[in-house]
């Protein structure tokens, strides 16, 4: 089974996500398209890049400043793989516009979000 397919986001911390934004934009040209978010690619195959406040819960329990999403096609089968393989494992799951997501924790306490973006038939 194929696992990851890809990049579908970076994700890090900032002490003044707009500053920050906005320094990005200036000098390396990248535009927020979505809320607080530079998105690269369609619906289907994007990758994103975001700030998160300093004081940002979305990583817990990770310490880090950053996390990754990686792209996968089936979510729910990866999860029972990686289930067997003693990986820590988030019982928490959101379903939106955007598809389904999962988290994960590699050994070193980095947290990591998986992705099943909508397939081609699925975009609204």
């Amino acid at each position: 089974m194929r696992r990851v397919t890809g990049i579908g986001g970076i994700f890090f911390k900032s002490r003044n996500p707009e500053k920050l934004y906005q320094w990005y934009e200036r000098h390396l040209g990248l535009k927020r398209k979505a809320g607080d978010a530079v998105v690269f690619g369609s619906k289907t195959r994007m990758t994103v890049w975001s700030l998160f406040p300093k004081n940002t819960t979305h990583f817990h329990p990770s310490r880090a400043s950053f996390m990754i999403n990686y792209r996968v096609v089936d979510l729910d089968r990866l999860l029972e793989l990686l289930g067997e393989e003693d990986v820590k494992i988030d019982e928490h799951r959101e379903d939106s516009e955007y598809r389904r997501f999962a988290w994960i924790m590699d050994p070193e306490g980095n947290r990591i979000e998986l992705w099943e973006p909508p397939e081609k038939g699925d975009v609204k």
